[in-house]
């Protein structure tokens, strides 16, 4: 038996602030499938050269009413950055709010236009403590 990662699926409202955000974090669209009949579009965004690693955002045309009250229960996603620092930085000057600053130089957590939680994690050793993260509180809930 064999097992293997194809994607994270998360529903979206706003399908175009959503691409704009992962667009933010460096995704990049590479696939789109609309369907007339569905009255979907599925949107997949993925970190250049890493095609395993996607996330496919499914937008409903008529939105998502009558669906389970549960439907939109999901954990977050996580991605490894070379610089959290300056991630940050470019998300909050582009309107992102950093509800959980990389104050250790390690992680920090923002939320996607539809409230998805997204984890960032400093690749290799922490980034040593600096402002205006050292000192940013927490906003909102991550």
């Amino acid at each position: 038996m064999s097992i293997r990662y194809l994607h994270t699926m998360i529903r979206v409202k706003d399908l175009d602030a959503t691409i704009a955000f992962f667009g933010l974090l460096g995704l990049e669209e590479t696939r789109r499938i609309d369907s007339e009949g569905g009255r979907f579009t599925l949107v997949f965004m993925t970190p250049p050269g890493q095609e395993n690693a996607s996330v496919e955002l499914t937008h409903n045309w008529d939105g998502d009413e009558g669906l389970p009250s549960d439907s939109r229960h999901f954990g977050h996603l996580a991605y490894r950055v070379d610089d959290i620092h300056a991630l940050c930085q470019h998300l909050m000057d582009n309107g992102v709010t950093i509800n959980r600053p990389p104050r250790d130089g390690h992680m920090a957590f923002v939320r996607t236009p539809d409230n998805i939680s997204v984890e960032l994690l400093q690749d290799g050793e922490a980034l040593a403590p600096a402002e205006p993260w050292a000192s940013m509180e927490n906003t909102g809930h991550w």
